[in-house]
C-alpha cells in the first residue's frame, strides 16, 4: 500500500523555512498573490474560525490572523508548527497532527484551509479520510478551501528545463499522468516529495466520496508561471499585473487545469 511521505521527508523538501521561504521567491511569489485572491473572494469575512490543516510555517495563517480571523494550524512537522508559533502572533492555536485525525470538535469551523494533504497522501483511502474529517469540523454553512497539484505538473517543469529526456524522469511522469502517482526517482532527490497529482475526476470523486459538496475549482497560477524570464518580470510592477491579468484569464478554463502548478477548489458540507 502507498503511504504518506514522512514528515521528515516532508520538512528536508520544504526546508528550515517551510513554506514562507517558497512562496517568496520565484513563482512562489504567483502562487502566494492568486491564493491570496481567492481567499479574498470565497472566505467569509472576519472574525471568523479557520482551521489551517497543513498549514506548515503559517503563510497563510498569519495573513488571515492579521485581517481578524481565529486562525487554528495543524501540521506534521514539527518545525513548521514551532515556526508558526513564533512567526505568527495572531495566531489562535497550532499543533503537530494528522489530517486524518483532527483534535477539533464536530461542526467547530466556518472555513477549513485544505492546502498540502490531497497531494502529500498518496494513498486515494487517506485523502477521502482527510476530507471526512473536515467535513466533521467544518460548519453546515462553512468552507472548505483546497489546492491539489495536477498530474501534468512536473511534466511541463520538466520539458521546459529538459528533465523529460532523462529515462527516469520521463519514467516518472509516465506514471504521474496515468496513474496519478508521484514517486520521486532516487536519483533525482531535489525533487518534490513523493505524493499524489490529481485530475479533474479525480478531485470530484474524492470530495464527493467524503461527504462534501464540489462547488467550484479555479487554477491558482494557470499557464502564467511560463512566462519569459519569470523573475525580472515579476520585479516590474506593470509586466507583474500582466502576469496576475493571465492568470485571472485562465482561472477557469478546463483545458488549463493541467497547465496551472496548483488548482484551488471550493467545497462545503453536502
Amino acid at each position: 500500500m502507498m503511504v504518506m511521505a514522512t514528515a521528515e521527508s516532508i520538512a528536508n523538501f520544504y526546508g528550515d523555512g517551510g513554506e514562507s521561504e517558497r512562496l517568496s521567491r520565484g513563482i512562489g511569489r504567483l502562487e502566494a498573490a492568486r491564493t491570496l485572491e481567492l481567499l479574498s473572494r470565497y472566505l467569509p469575512a472576519a472574525p471568523a474560525v479557520v482551521y489551517d490543516i497543513g498549514g506548515a510555517t503559517g503563510f497563510y495563517a498569519r495573513w488571515l490572523g492579521e485581517r481578524g480571523y481565529a486562525v487554528h494550524l495543524i501540521d506534521a512537522v514539527p518545525s513548521h508548527v514551532d515556526a508558526a508559533r513564533e512567526n505568527c502572533p495572531p495566531l489562535a492555536s497550532a499543533h503537530v497532527g494528522d489530517a486524518r485525525q483532527l483534535p477539533w470538535a464536530d461542526k467547530s469551523a466556518d472555513v477549513v484551509l485544505f492546502m498540502g494533504p490531497l497531494y502529500h497522501l498518496t494513498d486515494r483511502h487517506d485523502r477521502v479520510t482527510a476530507l471526512m474529517e473536515s467535513r466533521r469540523v467544518l460548519r453546515d454553512n462553512g468552507v472548505l478551501f483546497g489546492v491539489v497539484i495536477p498530474r501534468w505538473a512536473s511534466t511541463f517543469v520538466g520539458m521546459l528545463r529538459g528533465w523529460i529526456y532523462h529515462d527516469a524522469y520521463a519514467a516518472m511522469v509516465h506514471e504521474e499522468i496515468t496513474t496519478g502517482r508521484h514517486a520521486r526517482p532516487a536519483s533525482w532527490p531535489n525533487l518534490f516529495v513523493d505524493g499524489f497529482f490529481h485530475n479533474l475526476d479525480d478531485l470530484q470523486s474524492e470530495v464527493r466520496d467524503a461527504g462534501l459538496k464540489f462547488d467550484s475549482w479555479s487554477a491558482i497560477e494557470g499557464p502564467a508561471w511560463m512566462c519569459h524570464d519569470f523573475d525580472c518580470a515579476w520585479e516590474n510592477p506593470q509586466q507583474r499585473e500582466h502576469i496576475m491579468d493571465l492568470s485571472r484569464l485562465a482561472e477557469r478554463s478546463p483545458e488549463v487545469f493541467a497547465a496551472s502548478p496548483h488548482v484551488a477548489f471550493i467545497s462545503g458540507v453536502a
